[in-house]
């Protein structure tokens, strides 16, 4: 926290700017603010437990408040953590040092549409799904499609380098962006130029996208656009066992084929995911495909896909359980009977690794989180022509608190661990936060010192996001 005359003052300067009605010091406002959906703080509030909250809230409605905001904090050196959605599942926006909450929900605008150069302008604070319906009514798509679309925004999209469930064939958020405008800490107002592609210098925008808010704010982007698709087809495979699945994923990639969504599961997320709704063998592995693009092209992506698969050994499922994924893809972020009582949590540890390590980092992480009581299951998703991604869900239920946040921190290491002796990396979208903050060095080896050193030149007062990315602690 930063003491009662500093915070008295930063208030009352904000509200300068602002206007008192988007300034709150309320301690039951900052609480709401701090919550995202990272389940161990969630779990530690169903415990009767406080999180860290922020001192102040602001709620600035464009860039100029923003830079205004930014100066005052970096004269009274307080911290600021910016936020988006507070759909984050990796206590990103958790103020451990108190300070300033910046909201932006009201800088929601969509600036316009470019036809001739298929772009869209667009605030920090606008929610995922209001963009893509905007979009979708001239006839685009952004092709950005997680799950927390409903809830989270393009801020949030671009501070975490997200990705979207069609992505092996749309790209993640940091190839569908053009432009970028961002305030970095002493106020100042920069703008990375919205064009397809630069050869002078470094690409600038991607210093700021995945900086969680450690570098400065991202108060507006340019993205890319995508005709909305002429035909969507959906073709469910199940493989014996998932080595014969990944081999036909790799095989449909290296055919030239692009399918919008990939998702394999392995045996115990069949059972749990697929089982309950279609009849499939017991230790089968299901895998989910989608195709967007012409009638033709989709078509003929489809059947060669098919074929693909079943010289691989599955068995054709047809359409039902991928399009039954697609139409109810949101259930599962409903809180259920298991989540919201008693001493249990549920998590997900998303990763990234190319073929040749993939089916390695699995089993490995796998034997460590289940060595300390987790119940494991896992599906491979966001797949490319070198690799991919998987996320390694867990569940584990304890007899008390302190039991259950011990061995939830236990799972996170082993887990973390694995992935790292077999060559993987341990995020592929949803972030570092406060889960992979202290393995944020070793993940990037020496060139962390590089990223300290950016940190400092940028934000030399440590006031942005302090204790995130593994560094920053407020002075």
């Amino acid at each position: 926290m930063i003491g009662a005359k500093r915070k008295t003052i930063a208030a009352e300067r904000i509200a300068g700017v602002i206007g008192n009605d988007f300034v709150t010091i309320h301690e039951t406002d900052a609480l709401l603010t701090s919550v995202d959906a990272w389940p161990l703080s969630l779990a530690k509030i169903r415990a009767g437990e406080l999180i860290p909250f922020a001192d102040i809230v602001a709620y600035p409605h464009n860039v100029e408040e923003v830079s205004q905001i930014l100066a005052i904090c970096s004269e009274l050196e307080i911290p600021v953590t910016p936020v988006g959605g507070g759909a984050g599942s990796c206590g990103g926006i958790i103020p451990v040092y108190g300070g300033l909450h910046l909201d932006l929900k009201r800088m929601n605008r969509i600036i316009g549409i470019d036809h001739d150069s298929m772009v869209v302008r667009v605030e920090a604070g606008v929610v995922g799904i209001d963009l893509e319906e905007h979009v979708n009514r001239f006839g685009y798509t952004t092709g950005h499609t997680p799950t927390s679309l409903r809830a989270s925004n393009v801020g949030g999209f671009l501070a975490t380098r997200s990705g979207g469930s069609m992505s092996s064939l749309y790209g993640k958020i940091e190839d569908m962006t053009l432009g970028l405008q961002v305030v970095i800490p002493d106020g100042s107002i920069i703008e990375c130029k919205a064009v397809p592609r630069h050869s002078v210098g470094p690409d600038l925008k991607q210093v700021f996208i995945g900086s969680e808010g450690t570098l400065g704010v991202i108060t507006e982007a340019t993205l890319q656009l995508f005709p909305i698709p002429e035909e969507r087809r959906f073709r469910s495979m199940c493989f014996p066992d998932i080595t014969s699945g990944l081999d036909a994923i790799r095989s449909i990639f290296r055919a030239g084929i692009r399918p919008s969504v990939v998702r394999l599961y392995d045996e115990t997320d069949t059972a749990m995911s697929i089982a309950p709704h279609f009849e499939v063998d017991d230790e089968s592995c299901m895998l989910l495909l989608a195709f967007d693009g012409s009638r033709e092209r989709v078509a003929l992506d489809e059947q060669q896909s098919a074929n693909i698969c079943q010289a691989h050994g599955a068995q054709d499922y047809g359409d039902g359980p991928s399009r039954r994924w697609w139409e109810h893809r949101y259930d599962m972020y409903y809180p259920s009977k298991f989540l919201t009582s008693g001493y249990s949590i549920a998590d997900t540890i998303d990763v990234v690794a190319t073929y040749d390590r993939l089916e390695r980092v699995y089993w490995s992480m796998k034997e460590a989180m289940e060595s300390e009581g987790a119940i494991v299951l896992c599906h491979f998703s966001h797949m490319y022509l070198h690799g991919g991604s998987m996320y390694m869900i867990f569940f584990s239920s304890q007899p008390d608190a302190e039991s259950l946040w011990s061995t939830y921190e236990r799972i996170w290491h082993a887990g973390i661990e694995a992935c790292h002796k077999e060559g993987g990396v341990m995020s592929h979208q949803h972030g570092v936060g406060l889960t992979r903050s202290t393995y944020t060095e070793d993940e990037l080896g020496s060139s962390f010192h590089v990223l300290k050193m950016i940190k400092q030149a940028l934000d030399p007062k440590g006031i942005m996001n302090p204790g995130k990315l593994g560094m920053g602690v407020q002075k």
